[in-house]
Formats: structure tokens, C-alpha cells, sequence
């Protein structure tokens, strides 16, 4: 779609993630998932991890591919023509590895991320609880110091991988007294230090990850699994958010693309009137408005891919990404299953998949109202910090008159 923008080593990742997904992932294993047959993402990361194709952006020497945010992208679209619940799988990885490569110790990076980027561990965040999910500073999990090791209690819910995720990145308070930025530590956690898995939810869509609930009871923590400082999880948390929403975008660019695909194939076979239905007007008018719509929002994913491989601030940017990635795909695949009529509504054609699937990526790794807030946060932040003041466009009105801009 956007060859022109990428790379060469880009274009053959894209290439090379493309025909991983059209020959070596099974039809059985996207339906089981689905259907809840299975209910685990580890046999796409084991395929994937046999091409070489986690942890795309960490260094070599943790079985990573030494790429950038730019090539991430474009292998996340390709997986997500296969949907939520497996593209959530593989980003899994690169979300939590995420914490271990910048703020991880050497012994955490040997001892999990390698592992993870080879397949052979599989990981989960643990952030949401019940009382609240965008609410970061909410958290009621607790880890309290005990000598050389922490204790924790509470619990987690929504957790993709809680079923049989290996070890979880565990987000707990470990001083209430302090301010909400300085309370909060993160932690390696291991399933066999003893958290519990309980409820797996029952879904709308994205199925087939383990989503459940985890609970914590009096579960042992050495010291050495803390993540970055003692209480200084906040760092930790606003550098997550660059994963967690810019592959929510990116995937979701794959999942519209797929639906417009189909829906575009079916107007060229399918007839009314003694016509194939792309002769009509308004189904070529959704084809376009949503080809528009998808290279709108995946300019802006692109966009905010380079600026972080940048270094730059980009808060503003990957919010926008997510907001406008995740509801670019829910129009697109609504456009197509409007085009294709009542068949578009069943089983026989994916799309329906594809719209449960895409309802959840405008609710997780925070609302996309909570988007909102973060875009127009930055903007006027931004607005005061610039160094050259533009044109004063108000001077340009045609009848400009200061008494009449009353302001109090």
C-alpha cells in the first residue's frame, strides 16, 4: 500500500511477514481460536518465532531482528489480517519486552526476553483490576517489602494470556503513602511463584487468548524481578504506552484492510439487477470512502512510527495513532459489511468476525476518550512551547474590533 515509504529492508520484512502469513498459519488454528476451542496465542508465537519474526526491534543478542518502529508496523499490519485475537498475541511479546529492554537488568533480559523473542516463554501484562482500567494510579494490587523479596496481593482482570502465560509483567502499589507517581513498582511475576488463573472470559470477539482474571495471594517476588526503580513504575507505564497503542493502530490497519478486500472482491462478483454491484454508485462510494480512510489512518501510524524511532515526544502522536487507527478499521469493516448485504451479517464471509474483533481496540490500552484527552493534553502544551510564533491570523479578520472580544 505504502511501498513508497519504506525501506528496503522494510519492503522485504513486509514481504517476508506476508507470505509467513499466507503459508504457514492455519485456517483450523484462526477458527479455533475464535470458537474457544483453544484458548492460547502460544502455537502463532511458536510459528512465528521458527521465522524469525518476534521481537523485531530489540537487539540481535536477545533474538530480536535489530529493526525499528517503522519495520514493526508494517509486519503488525500483515499480521493483523488474521485479527485481534492473534495479532494481540503477537504484539504481546514486544509489549512486555518492551519494559525488559529499557529498563530491564542483564540477568532480566537473558533470563526473558531472549526467551520470549525465541518462542519458548510466553508473557502477558497485568495492569487492569477491577475497580479500573485507564485509571493507572487506581492500582489496589499491593507489594510489600519483605528482606530481599516482595509480597503481593490483589488481583488483575482482563488479562490476555492469563490461562497459561509463563510469567506476567505485574504493575503493584508498594508505597501508598507516597505520591501517585512515586507509589508504584513493576515486577516479573512467574506463574509457578504462585498466581492463580480464575474466570476466562467469555468475549464478543478477540477470543482465543485466555483472557481471565489473575489473583495474587501472598505470592513471593525476589527482589531481582523488580522492573526499573523501586516505586518508579510510572517511567515504566509511559514508556509501555508507546507499544500498547502504536500496535493497536498498526493492527488494526490490517484488520480494515482484510475487510475491504473481501468486501471489494464480492462487489466484482456479485450481481443485482443484471449488474455486478461495483457498477453502482453507492458501493463504489464506500469502496472510496474507505480506501480513503484506511491510508488516512495509516499514514498517521507511519507517522508516528518514525517520530518515535526519532526520539521525539511522541505522546501526542501514538495516541492519535491508536484513536484514529482503531476507529478508521471500525468504519471499513462496517462499510464492508454494508456493501455485502445480509451475507456480510453470517458466518460464511469473516467479516463479522472482523467486527467483534475490532470492537475491543477502541476500549483497550486505554479508551480512545482517554485518547482524546492525552491529544488535546499535548497539543496545548505544545502550542505554548513553540519557539517561532506563526502568522497571528486573527490580524486577517475582516472587520477586526478588540472591544468586541470579550472574554470574562
Amino acid at each position: 500500500m505504502f511501498d513508497f515509504m519504506l525501506t528496503d529492508e522494510q519492503r522485504a520484512l513486509e514481504h517476508e511477514v506476508r507470505a509467513f502469513v499466507k503459508n504457514d498459519v492455519p485456517s483450523k488454528l484462526v477458527r479455533d481460536m475464535d470458537q474457544g476451542v483453544i484458548e492460547t496465542g502460544r502455537p502463532f508465537l511458536e510459528l512465528a518465532a521458527k521465522k524469525n519474526l518476534l521481537g523485531i526491534r530489540f537487539p540481535a543478542k536477545y533474538g530480536g531482528r535489530d529493526l525499528n518502529w517503522a519495520a514493526e508496523v508494517v509486519a503488525i499490519e500483515e499480521v493483523g489480517v488474521l485479527g485481534n485475537s492473534i495479532t494481540c498475541a503477537y504484539v504481546m511479546p514486544t509489549i512486555v519486552g518492551e519494559a525488559l529492554n529499557h529498563f530491564g537488568t542483564q540477568e532480566q533480559k537473558e533470563r526473558y526476553l531472549k526467551p520470549t523473542n525465541q518462542g519458548a516463554l510466553y508473557s502477558a501484562e497485568a495492569l487492569t483490576e477491577p475497580r479500573g482500567g485507564s485509571d493507572f494510579f487506581g492500582a489496589t494490587t499491593k507489594a510489600v517489602q519483605d528482606g530481599d523479596s516482595f509480597i503481593l496481593n490483589g488481583e488483575k482482570r482482563f488479562i490476555v494470556g492469563a490461562k497459561d502465560s509463563d510469567y506476567f509483567l505485574v504493575y503493584a502499589k508498594s508505597d501508598p503513602e507516597a505520591a501517585p507517581h512515586e507509589s508504584i513498582s513493576c515486577f516479573i511475576v512467574d506463574r509457578d511463584m504462585g498466581v492463580e488463573d480464575q474466570a476466562i472470559y467469555a468475549l464478543l470477539g478477540t477470543r482465543g487468548g485466555g483472557t481471565g482474571r489473575i489473583v495474587f495471594k501472598d505470592v513471593r517476588v525476589p527482589r531481582e524481578n523488580l522492573v526499573g526503580e523501586l516505586h518508579g513504575a510510572y517511567e515504566v507505564f509511559n514508556r509501555m504506552m508507546i507499544p500498547e497503542r502504536l500496535t493497536s493502530g498498526a493492527g488494526c490497519l490490517g484488520l480494515g484492510r482484510a475487510a475491504l478486500e473481501v468486501a471489494t472482491r464480492y462487489t466484482t462478483r456479485r450481481k443485482a439487477f443484471g449488474r455486478t454491484i461495483d457498477k453502482f454508485q453507492a458501493v463504489n462510494f464506500m469502496v472510496a470512502d474507505s480506501v480513503a480512510t484506511l491510508d488516512a489512518a495509516r499514514a498517521l501510524v507511519y507517522a508516528a512510527a518514525r517520530s518515535v524511532d526519532s526520539g521525539a515526544d511522541s505522546r501526542r502522536l501514538v495516541s492519535e495513532a491508536k484513536k484514529v487507527g482503531t476507529e478508521a478499521a471500525w468504519a471499513v469493516i462496517n462499510n464492508a459489511m454494508q456493501i455485502m448485504g445480509g451475507i456480510g451479517y453470517t458466518s460464511i464471509y469473516p467479516i463479522e468476525r472482523f467486527l467483534r474483533d475490532c470492537r475491543l481496540a477502541m476500549i483497550w490500552t486505554g479508551t480512545n476518550e482517554v485518547m482524546n484527552l492525552l491529544i488535546q493534553h499535548e497539543y496545548y502544551k505544545e502550542l505554548k512551547k513553540r519557539k517561532i510564533e506563526p502568522r497571528d491570523v486573527e490580524e486577517d479578520a475582516i472587520t477586526p474590533d478588540d472591544e468586541e472580544k470579550v472574554y470574562e
